[in-house]
């Protein structure tokens, strides 16, 4: 894909969760629950109103026409603000300080007040209808293979709810998630390749972990990206949770504005136009085989003159213009639809086809969508439809879409108009003093690692991986008194292989690979015991150091058994001389394997075939 003679821009939003003791608004902690936990819960409707300016915003009035209820779970950690029957506390200063330490790490001016602004957000991901957002610094920039990349804003937010499930006409939402500290971070769209959207979002998630104050995991950090061709629109992909796919998902959005660009060239040339009719096709689907159709209980179409052909063609891998129109009927809780393209099929006959194309007065260059269910959702559903069919004759229309898991994207709404923003009236001004912007700058993790290669002799990889480590000031302070290989197994390595054989280790944390590296420097085991002390950890992870050796069992005397097992194979000695010591070394090491260090045993066991020699 030639990326400059599509005139692609990109520009990428991160959101961070701040790993913080409370949330932004209350003291609750911030903290994920399991579902079933959930002591109580309550439901919403959400609602549009129009700003001061008499605009109604165009995604929340969508949201609105697909009539959804939300159900929220509440439990004993969170409380009446994120229910929103209370109103907010003060803005949570800690939050504050890591979001300004952030801001300098990407030199950017920081804002004299914080000013907490309401976002109006009705998809249900917040119990308000808006989302609590604080401008705190602009103008920045950070550096990426010697070009520079402009940051334009950083945002203190609020996070929104946890989805839990999507049910045909109800959203199931947590409230534990809800409120937890966040930064947005917006680039400009300087970024011209998918590549680079990679090397800039892998850099920002670099800088954000080096403070040390971020929450690691998954859906703790999350990229938008907004991106745009020549002739095509902004369209923003929200939610790509990992970096494995973002560069696919840059190409593949490139790739579909260009496609439908092509498609209204053809429009064009066709003469194409679309009707604001919407017609009753229900009895036509009485007796069909379709068991969609027939069991429906309205069945409803629009034509499109001139459409034949192209509702069918595709516009990224595996998914057709056609797709575009089933992801909106999907938002309004049908189940996709169906289109002449692809008919007959399905269970629709050939005569069903011939009969619904002549009720509404389709020729051969023609297209018809059908949708089918609850009569209103089928009639909301296809009302928007015509819509996105309207764009389709001017191009790419302004989009928020998901992201899915092979880099291809799903329509979600309409992208958001500007008249969504309101002063925070509960929440007083932040001012930002001489001495909140004295903060320290951290140690990059990419600096880390270097010092790690120079000082510690690790190998790059290595270095790279402890220097992002959540443990890494655990591995500086016991890399002076164990070898630092040693300290990144304990860390690291040993806790890998125990995962690759299927034991759970999140229950490790700090405190048990302290037990395990001072064991080893107590000489109370060898070091290839630690995966051994780690796996009984996992189990039983309140065990102390002392029980942990009992159970491992006593090391035992060493040289009595050497001693024992020499004169028992004296013969075999005799015969095999110094090549004795190989299997004689694995009786031993399957004795004392992981309780006493290797080469101490093979020091010992050379000594005493010798003089048995």
């Amino acid at each position: 894909m030639n990326c400059e003679s599509l005139g692609l821009k990109v520009g990428i939003e991160i959101h961070q969760q701040l790993d913080t003791e409370h949330k932004l608004f209350c003291c609750c902690p911030t903290i994920q629950r399991d579902v079933e936990e959930s002591n109580f819960e309550f439901f919403r409707y959400l609602r549009s109103k129009r700003s001061e300016i008499g605009e109604v915003d165009r995604a929340a009035e969508e949201e609105v026409a697909r009539s959804k209820k939300f159900i929220y779970k509440s439990y004993d950690t969170t409380c009446l603000v994120e229910a929103d029957e209370e109103p907010p506390r003060e803005l949570n200063r800690e939050a504050l300080q890591i979001s300004i330490q952030i801001a300098k790490m990407l030199n950017m001016k920081t804002v004299d007040e914080v000013h907490v602004m309401r976002k109006i957000v009705i998809d249900g991901s917040n119990t308000t209808g808006f989302q609590r957002t604080a401008l705190l610094a602009f103008d920045g920039y950070m550096e990426i293979d010697g070009d520079r990349i402009g940051i334009d804003t950083l945002c203190v937010e609020e996070e929104a709810c946890r989805k839990i499930e999507d049910r045909k006409n109800e959203v199931v939402y947590s409230l534990d998630r809800l409120g937890i500290p966040l930064i947005e971070i917006g680039t400009a769209a300087d970024i011209k390749t998918p590549e680079q959207a990679k090397k800039v979002a892998a850099k920002l998630g670099m800088i954000l972990r080096s403070t040390g104050k971020v929450k690691r995991g998954l859906g703790t950090i999350r990229q938008d990206v907004n991106i745009s061709i020549r002739d095509g629109a902004r369209v923003e992909i929200k939610g790509v949770q990992t970096l494995d796919i973002l560069d696919k998902v840059v190409e593949y959005e490139a790739l579909r504005q260009k496609n439908l660009i092509d498609i209204r060239e053809e429009l064009k040339k066709r003469g194409a136009s679309v009707e604001d009719n919407i017609f009753d096709l229900t009895d036509i689907f009485k007796d069909t085989k379709s068991k969609v159709l027939k069991r429906a209980k309205s069945v409803k179409g629009i034509l499109l003159k001139g459409f034949a052909g192209l509702v069918g063609r595709e516009i990224q891998p595996g998914r057709r213009l056609g797709t575009e129109f089933a992801d909106i009927a999907k938002m309004f809780g049908l189940g996709g639809i169906f289109h002449t393209d692809e008919l007959p099929a399905y269970g629709v006959s050939e005569e069903e086809v011939n009969e619904l194309k002549k009720v509404v007065n389709a020729n051969r260059n023609d297209a018809v969508v059908l949708a089918a269910g609850d009569s209103k959702r089928v009639t909301g559903a296809l009302k928007r439809i015509i819509e996105r069919t309207q764009y389709c004759l001017s191009g790419v229309p302004e989009e928020t879409r998901k992201a899915n898991e092979d880099g291809t994207t799903s329509y979600l709404r309409p992208l958001p108009g500007a008249a969504r923003m309101y002063p925070e009236t509960d929440v007083p001004a932040v001012e930002i003093t001489d001495e909140m912007l004295s903060i320290e700058i951290p140690e990059l993790i990419e600096d880390r690692a270097k010092r790690y290669v120079k000082d510690y002799r690790l190998s790059g990889d290595l270095a790279s991986v402890m220097a992002d480590s959540e443990y890494f000031k655990l591995f500086e302070e016991y890399a002076g008194k164990v070898s630092p290989t040693i300290a990144a197994r304990v860390i690291h390595s040993a806790p890998a292989e125990l995962k690759k054989d299927g034991v759970n280790t999140d229950r490790l944390n700090k405190e048990h690979f302290r037990i395990a590296l001072d064991l080893i420097i107590e000489g109370k085991i060898a070091k290839e015991g630690t995966e051994e002390v780690l796996r009984i950890l996992c189990k039983k992870p309140w065990v102390t150091k002392n029980e942990i050796v009992d159970m491992l069992g006593k090391a035992g005397d060493i040289d009595s058994f050497i001693e024992k097992l020499v004169q028992e194979k004296k013969d075999f000695i005799a015969e095999k001389g110094k090549h004795a010591f190989k299997p004689l070394m694995g009786i031993v090491m399957k004795e004392f394997r992981g309780k006493v260090d290797g080469k101490v045993i093979a020091e010992k066991l050379k000594r005493a075939i010798e003089n048995v020699i």
